[in-house]
């Protein structure tokens, strides 16, 4: 039996043992993730011996209340995973996600003496009850809201979208297969699983390491890799500079500091469109990117960047330099874009009469 597992099953050992290894090498991550994640894959392993056992035993009609069971713990198996997923990836989310599918887990139990949602008769045939499509029912709407948090919490571009999608059809299929290759695909079912998730585990390392911890837009090693990469497409650069950071972190602290750069990144990253990125690259200040972008598209983020401050209690200097030729060096754009904002940010502090700091 265990050699029939091994020879089932090596393809997802090998895959949890390198998302394991992967775990326990990374420093990207704290701790409470690291054990969220650890539970995650321990449940994906022991989903795949409960379906190896359902299958295995499925041909004795004598072990049909067993298989019923292990039915149950299959059923009510997929959705708390989908769950610890989302419990996993999505930081700062409560447990009480988990309460519809403990929910279900309750429903699934009393299927075994009631059927409401699955038997299997007197032929040991799988008989669906009244409730049959529940379980896929609840595995569609926690990976809609999965696929929906991770969007939501993404920079929305190409790069990152096309993971979540990939992420998407993963738990697609998971929902559209079974009815296709009927029990057949349950045997396959953790492996994609794992390998959707080793996946998307490995793009978010790698856009860890390209984003700002603090405010989630890119960082300053991402800004000097993009602007590498076709500069002749980039086609303007905005300069934003936070006006009176220091005070705030002499006189409030530097969690209000902080806070307040949080808000300015969230006003910037709310006005971009998928051909611009946002970066930090120092304390308090800020580049935007912008790959061909016509001019009047370029002042209208400018506007709008600035509108979205201005509902906040904070207040930013902006320049901007365009290169709609394709010709000029990044350096040139920068230093033109720099000097604007210093302009602006000389003009602010001369108004307001407060010290520049």
């Amino acid at each position: 039996m265990i050699k029939e597992y091994l020879l089932q099953n090596w393809p997802l050992i090998l895959v949890l043992l390198a998302f394991v290894i992967s775990l326990i090498t990374t420093v990207f991550l704290d701790k409470k993730t690291k054990i969220r994640m650890y539970v995650l894959l321990a449940a994906v392993f022991l989903l795949s011996v409960v379906v190896f056992a359902e299958f295995y035993i499925a041909k004795k009609p004598e072990l049909r209340d067993l298989r019923t069971v292990l039915m149950a713990i299959r059923y009510s198996a997929t959705p708390l995973i989908i769950a610890l997923l989302i419990f996993a990836l999505v930081k700062r989310l409560r447990w009480f996600i988990f309460i519809p599918a403990f929910a279900l887990v309750i429903v699934n139990f009393i299927s075994i003496f009631t059927g409401i949602v699955f038997k299997i008769n007197e032929n040991n045939e799988l008989v669906r009850g009244p409730l049959g499509y529940l379980p896929f029912i609840m595995v569609g709407l926690y990976s809609a809201l999965l696929i929906f948090l991770l969007v939501k919490r993404s920079n929305k571009k190409p790069t990152e979208i096309v993971y979540i999608a990939f992420l998407a059809f993963a738990l697609g299929s998971g929902l559209v297969l079974p009815f296709v290759l009927q029990g057949d695909f349950a045997s396959i079912f953790c492996l994609i699983i794992a390998i959707a998730l080793f996946s998307y585990f490995e793009f978010t390392l790698l856009q860890i390491v390209k984003k700002d911890s603090l405010t989630g837009l890119l960082n300053r090693h991402a800004y000097y890799a993009d602007v590498n990469n076709d500069p002749k497409a980039i086609t303007a650069i905005i300069s934003i500079d936070m006006n009176g950071l220091k005070t705030i972190n002499d006189t409030i602290g530097h969690a209000a500091g902080d806070e307040a750069l949080v808000s300015i990144s969230l006003c910037i990253m709310r006005a971009l469109k998928s051909k611009q990125s946002g970066y930090r690259i120092g304390g308090d200040e800020f580049i935007v990117v912008c790959r061909k972008t016509p001019k009047e598209e370029v002042l209208g983020i400018v506007e709008h960047i600035q509108k979205y401050i201005s509902g906040t209690e904070y207040s930013c200097a902006i320049g901007y330099s365009f290169n709609l030729d394709g010709n000029r060096l990044i350096s040139d754009l920068l230093k033109e874009s720099d000097e604007m904002m210093y302009r602006e940010k000389n003009r602010h502090y001369q108004e307001s009469g407060l010290r520049k700091n």
